[in-house]
């Protein structure tokens, strides 16, 4: 199952695919350059924490492909739990895995060549 979740981030095809549904999906929220919402670190009058980045500056990258997969498919609030409060949605049944592994796919490609290293090192931490 692990291996199954690693993300095709060198599959030109796929990104590109990742590419056009992060804009229609993802890009109102965390940005049309991944660069998130402003002060994403500080919640907000709600109690909500603003989309963060997915680009290099932000902490997708600190998590294994499995779990972004999963908060793409259930959403923030069930993949945390505890009253955890997000904005968030899970995409399961808006879009189908192969557009959420490209999405993900798509946000890899463009972290830097050490990101990368470094998020590859967690994957197998993780079993992956």
């Amino acid at each position: 199952m692990a291996g199954e979740a690693r993300l095709p981030w060198q599959d030109a095809e796929v990104v590109a695919l990742g590419a056009m549904v992060y804009e229609a999906e993802c890009a109102v929220c965390h940005g049309a350059n991944l660069e998130g919402q402003p002060d994403w670190k500080s919640r907000d009058a709600d109690g909500y924490l603003p989309a963060p980045p997915h680009d290099a500056s932000g902490h997708t990258w600190h998590h294994p492909d499995a779990q972004l997969l999963d908060i793409l498919r259930r959403g923030t609030e069930a993949v945390v739990g505890l009253g955890y409060r997000s904005r968030m949605p899970g995409y399961k049944g808006r879009l189908t895995e192969a557009e959420m592994r490209a999405v993900l796919a798509y946000i890899k490609s463009t972290w830097p060549r050490r990101v990368i290293e470094i998020h590859e090192e967690i994957n197998r931490n993780a079993g992956g």
